[in-house]
């Protein structure tokens, strides 16, 4: 590259430095005021009650009435103790593990590929079948939950894990079409046909090609779907009735129902914990996956 055309691409440095130095309107630094004041208000809305719960699991029930806001007198894990134990969060923590992670393994692969055809095939009926996964996201769970008693009645699945996990299955089975629908759309097809003049077979091609393509996409949802089904409690507290069979979710409104006016605050703050805990971790450990992959995914 010569002087003379270097100098034309050269980049002023006084105009560089204007242009970082642009100021903001006045009407911009009220909306970023106004914004940043939202975002603490809603933070500390937030954080207040998580941290009070945090150290209330830690104290007595007298402790809690007679200094609700001040630090434990003793530091100890008797609390989580009792609600592991004797309240039974150990047994319930297992079953809602083995629900939410069967139902996550089974709907991310079966919605993975469900998307993949709608969106990389003309199959015949593909807008239909897509449009009904979209008016699914619309129809409200607590209809659905009298059709789906008698369902599961029939199939001898009531009351059990497995009739839980297909429920969950199918409840978080059209956002996870809806959300990898977008993804594979937007895949280069030279890649799809670059595998099959290879040789790749329709399965190879979606497994070791395009799936990890959109391992983007993936994160996100499954990231999502976590967080709702972990979550779940009209579900699980409608179809769901046998208390060796009960989740997180279940066992919190009947720890806290069943005392009456007896309640182990302390114990009942630990437990709270240890739902959440889980929740929590999940998302500080993929947060940047799901902000860039949902920015990614509803742009295309």
């Amino acid at each position: 590259m010569s002087l003379d055309t270097r100098a034309a691409v050269t980049v002023d440095p006084k105009a560089a430095k204007q242009i970082r130095a642009t100021k903001s309107t006045n009407s911009d630094k009220v909306v970023g005021g106004v914004s940043h004041v939202v975002l603490a208000l809603w933070s500390l809305v937030v954080i207040l009650p998580m941290l009070w719960t945090l150290l209330g699991s830690f104290k007595t029930t007298k402790e809690i009435f007679k200094s609700p806001f001040g630090l434990p007198a003793n530091w100890n894990f008797d609390n989580y103790v009792n609600a592991w134990v004797k309240n039974n969060f150990g047994p319930m923590f297992l079953n809602t593990v083995i629900v939410v992670g069967s139902a996550l393994i089974l709907v991310m692969l079966l919605g993975a590929m469900c998307a993949y055809v709608l969106a990389r095939f003309s199959v015949p009926g593909s807008r239909v079948i897509y449009y009904l996964m979209l008016a699914g996201l619309t129809f409200p769970v607590f209809l659905a939950i009298v059709p789906l008693f008698f369902v599961l009645q029939g199939m001898g699945l009531l009351n059990t894990l497995p009739g839980l996990i297909i429920t969950y299955v199918a409840f978080a089975l059209p956002f996870t079409v809806f959300f990898l629908f977008s993804f594979f759309k937007s895949l280069p097809y030279e890649i799809q046909e670059a595998a099959y003049v290879d040789g790749a077979s329709e399965w190879r091609t979606f497994f070791q090609v395009m799936l990890p393509m959109a391992k983007p996409g993936l994160a996100a949802v499954a990231i999502m779907n976590f967080l709702g089904l972990w979550n779940q409690f009209l579900l699980p507290i409608s179809l769901n009735t046998n208390q060796d069979n009960y989740v997180l979710s279940q066992g919190m409104a009947a720890f806290a129902s069943s005392a009456g006016y007896q309640v182990d605050f302390g114990a009942m703050f630990a437990a709270v914990i240890i739902t959440i805990v889980p929740v929590l971790l999940v998302y500080i450990l993929f947060q940047r996956q799901l902000q860039g992959s949902v920015s990614q995914g509803t742009s295309k």
